[in-house]
């Protein structure tokens, strides 16, 4: 007759579903600070998170909220935004010193050409070393907004906005 119970309660951000600790360690295995990213229906989120002992330590935040500073005036949630939004996080972490990370995409299923590969293929483009194949990155065509361009029959000024947003000028006030 035993006198403890075999079975163990899983962590709690497991059980919501919310962390993949297997996964998670092995990105932490790596050393490299991490390349975290989230997407919501209307805004796109990237971080550089580097391990600490006692909590993960952001290095560079940026928001797709962020873009209308430089003049994107379309939605916040689609690969457009993605692609600036990892184009603008690539270039604070150039800026900070940071040359190398790694993609940590969370819960969310890696498809081809999707949202977490256009912030991949922007902040690869901004100048940090990420390991990835480049077949999974989205195309030329849908990142600088072709197919919304037509579809809105508004311009979107994609490559105005990258050229601000590389150089870093754009209208607010410091």
């Amino acid at each position: 007759m035993s006198r403890t119970t075999t079975y163990k309660t899983k962590m709690r951000r497991r059980r919501e579903g919310r962390t993949d600790y297997a996964r998670r360690l092995n990105l932490l295995k790596s050393g490299k600070p991490r390349l975290v990213v989230r997407i919501s229906n209307n805004k796109v989120v990237a971080q550089l998170v580097k391990y600490g002992k006692t909590s993960d330590e952001t290095l560079v935040n940026t928001t797709s909220l962020e873009l209308k500073k430089f003049g994107y005036n379309g939605h916040g949630g689609n690969v457009c935004a993605s692609y600036l939004t990892g184009l603008l996080c690539g270039k604070k972490a150039v800026e900070k010193g940071i040359k190398e990370a790694i993609l940590d995409i969370g819960l969310h299923v890696p498809v081809k050409g999707s949202n977490v590969y256009a912030i991949l293929k922007g902040a690869a483009e901004a100048g940090l070393n990420i390991p990835h194949d480049k077949e999974v990155l989205p195309s030329d065509d849908r990142v600088m907004g072709k197919s919304i361009n037509e579809y809105r029959k508004v311009d979107l000024k994609i490559d105005a906005v990258k050229s601000k947003v590389l150089s870093g000028k754009h209208g607010a006030k410091k």
